[in-house]
């Protein structure tokens, strides 16, 4: 097996590409496609200060990586979702990557800061956990933007979990979601610039990075998340792609060129008021995220709690 730049021995086959790479060239492959998805849906601007969304995984790891390779200014921030010693695990891992490199992470404890953790939000909500954890990130990741004077939140999604969410969305026919599933979502009041610039690499791609960079990440998947729909959707097309490699980034960014710009992308941003509680903008007096603290913390306030509606 020889690198298709340089004929040398080869480390990885990327099947997709029908092309095998030695490490230079393997890794000089990811920072290119990280590179043109950036050009291409102009995600990013040089000066441009980013926050990466890490959770000791691969590819957060990977893409905080690949981005300071690249020569943006990137900090990290981890949320603490009390997931026992998988999130203990999980912080580990973060710390070290940031304090090997002398980079800046700020950590945000849902327990500490906000009186809950997700196992104990599924719980009072009867809801999925991966709906409380979903609805605690967006929130809390927007507000550190905000507060930090970030110009874009950058997150680990890689090519696999985006056709797995597009694949789920399609079968449901969901077009409020379908609408939203794009590599960018600008800027607009109280909500910062969203990025996805993994969107082009597979997690094998950002599992050999993290190897052959030397960063040590969390390997086990989450233990809620067991029986989580999107898991049997990778699966699914995992077997698709076997027999036909190059399947999952075509039908995702078919989608993007083909489906995507003629769905309404459109909000109602005068519906939006400033949530009673926080300041977040909400269509309703208060917002989804205070209404899960309200509801998760009842029990612990002897408090009465309001209806909470989450949407997994």
């Amino acid at each position: 097996m020889k690198c298709r730049v340089c004929r040398g021995p080869a480390i990885i086959d990327v099947p997709r590409h029908n092309a095998n790479f030695c490490q230079e060239h393997f890794l000089a492959h990811c920072r290119e496609q990280v590179k043109r998805v950036v050009d291409h849906f102009k995600m990013l601007s040089r000066g441009d200060k980013v926050l990466v969304a890490v959770s000791g995984g691969k590819d957060s790891l990977a893409l905080w990586d690949i981005l300071l390779e690249l020569g943006y200014e990137v900090d990290g921030v981890y949320l603490g979702l009390g997931i026992g010693d998988y999130s203990d695990e999980s912080a580990t891992y973060v710390r070290d990557f940031a304090a090997k490199r002398g980079l800046t992470l700020r950590e945000i404890d849902l327990r500490e800061e906000h009186g809950f953790d997700v196992p104990g939000a599924a719980k009072a909500t009867r809801r999925v956990p991966c709906s409380a954890c979903g609805l605690s990130k967006r929130h809390l990741f927007n507000t550190a933007a905000l507060e930090g004077g970030y110009d874009a939140v950058a997150t680990g999604h890689n090519l696999d979990d985006e056709a797995a969410v597009l694949f789920g969305n399609v079968l449901h026919w969901d077009l409020e979601y379908l609408g939203r599933q794009l590599p960018v979502l600008p800027a607009r009041p109280g909500f910062p610039k969203k990025v996805k610039p993994l969107v082009r690499l597979a997690e094998r791609e950002t599992a050999a990075w993290c190897v052959l960079q030397g960063i040590d990440y969390q390997v086990e998947e989450c233990p809620m998340a067991e029986g989580n729909s999107h898991l049997a959707y990778k699966g699914a097309l995992n077997g698709i792609e076997a027999v036909s490699p190059g399947t999952k980034a075509n039908f995702y960014f078919s989608f993007l060129d083909r489906v995507a710009p003629m769905l309404s992308q459109e909000e109602v941003a005068a519906a939006l008021n400033a949530c009673t509680s926080c300041g977040a903008p909400t269509p309703g007096e208060v917002c989804a995220f205070c209404r899960l603290v309200d509801k998760a913390t009842a029990g612990v306030r002897g408090a009465p709690a309001v209806t909470v509606e989450i949407r997994s």
